[in-house]
């Protein structure tokens, strides 16, 4: 799914867009037991309760494509083995969550997968989304509709007690304790599935959602899912710096690394309008290299390493592994951040045998706040 795609989807968790068929839940307290399951006719429910689930809903779509939200396929073996993780997920889809013994089902799943040590609330709803037509001009037209995208999304929320403090009685006029509730929180995960592909039903495929972007539940994702779990976005960058740094030993050098930094960017900014995460595979990383200034041996080095630590045939997400807000130098005493535009401001040099870092400067200079003089750095 996409940008575009995930928006649409979206959408639809509106007061005049909604027409989610039913909502099932299960509530589960720390010790893994049901506390508490529940099945209602999602538009009839109290107008308040109805707009809370939303902006529960629309919180398990949200974030950016390869860090919160990821697009996972199911192996053969999950479409084709009978107690395969894509067909159970079919048969809750194809129930509309009208069968008990499912729900069950996906909620022990659920319980045995998901290691959270303390209360939390599964939230599961189906929705029938008539898709619309599109026109030339860019407008829905509902009357040309062809498919039915019929689809469950699942979100997982923790339940966390409020904290005790003071709170004003309005009834008796008196400031006294305030009762302590469980209070749901916004979704750590969920998924929607199937995908929602070229606006249409995509049952290879999934939209998997993890609020931490850096902690991808693994249990979940290859358990309850059946779907092989990502490099977690962090782990991204991490896994690419390692390789660059190996690959390059002795030559990797500032330079480098600057050309880099800046190549990459470039290839984040023309990628902008594309409703797609630009993804670059081992060939576009060595091309990157290439054009950075990198030599052929050490491109060698690069693709072996890639194929050892992130697989020949998987691709890294390049706003994962650049930022284009920022241009940081460390060192153990020192970093400076530049902006990324402003690259060309830093060059290292030797003087009087020492490597320095050299930053050229304007007449706007400020030490801790304090503008100072610019031509007093001189020392002179």
């Amino acid at each position: 799914m996409n940008k575009k795609e995930i928006s649409e989807i979206k959408k639809r968790f509106t007061k005049t867009k909604c027409s989610i068929t039913r909502l099932c839940g299960c509530y589960v307290d720390a010790e893994k037991n049901k506390r508490l399951t529940l099945k209602e006719a999602f538009l009839g429910l109290p107008e308040e309760e109805m707009f809370k689930y939303i902006d529960i809903f629309r919180k398990t779509l949200s974030g950016s494509l390869g860090r919160t939200l990821m697009n996972m396929e199911f192996p053969t073996e999950q479409e084709t083995a009978e107690d395969g993780t894509q067909r159970f997920l079919m048969k809750l889809v194809e129930s509309r969550l009208q069968d008990e013994e499912l729900l069950e089902q996906f909620y022990d799943k659920v319980i045995e997968s998901y290691q959270y040590p303390e209360n939390y609330f599964i939230i599961l709803v189906h929705d029938a989304y008539d898709i619309p037509k599109i026109t030339t001009d860019g407008v829905e037209n509902f009357d040309a509709s062809e498919y039915v995208y019929d689809y469950v999304l699942c979100s997982i929320c923790p339940v966390k007690l409020t904290k005790p403090g003071l709170c004003y009685n309005a009834e008796t006029n008196h400031i006294q304790d305030r009762i302590r509730d469980w209070l749901v929180q916004p979704p750590e995960l969920g998924f929607l599935f199937p995908a929602f592909n070229d606006r249409n039903m995509d049952i290879h495929g999934l939209l998997y959602y993890s609020k931490n972007a850096d902690e991808l539940d693994l249990s979940v994702t290859e358990n309850l899912l059946g779907c092989q779990m990502p490099l977690p976005a962090k782990s991204q960058k991490e896994t690419f710096n390692a390789i660059v740094e190996e690959s390059l030993g002795l030559d990797c050098e500032y330079e480098v690394v600057k050309s880099i930094h800046e190549n990459l960017n470039q290839m984040v900014e023309e990628n902008k309008e594309n409703p797609e995460p630009l993804t670059l595979d081992r060939a576009d990383m060595s091309r990157l290299l290439k054009n950075s200034g990198v030599e052929e041996e050490k491109i060698e080095t690069f693709e072996s390493r890639y194929d050892e630590t992130v697989g020949e045939k998987e691709t890294l997400i390049a706003s994962n592994i650049s930022n284009t807000r920022k241009f940081e130098v460390r060192t153990p005493d020192v970093t400076v951040q530049v902006n990324p535009e402003r690259t060309d401001l830093v060059e290292t040099k030797i003087i009087d045998g020492v490597p320095c870092l050299v930053i050229e400067i304007n007449d706007l200079v400020e030490v801790n706040g304090i503008q100072i003089v610019a031509s007093g750095l001189s020392g002179e």
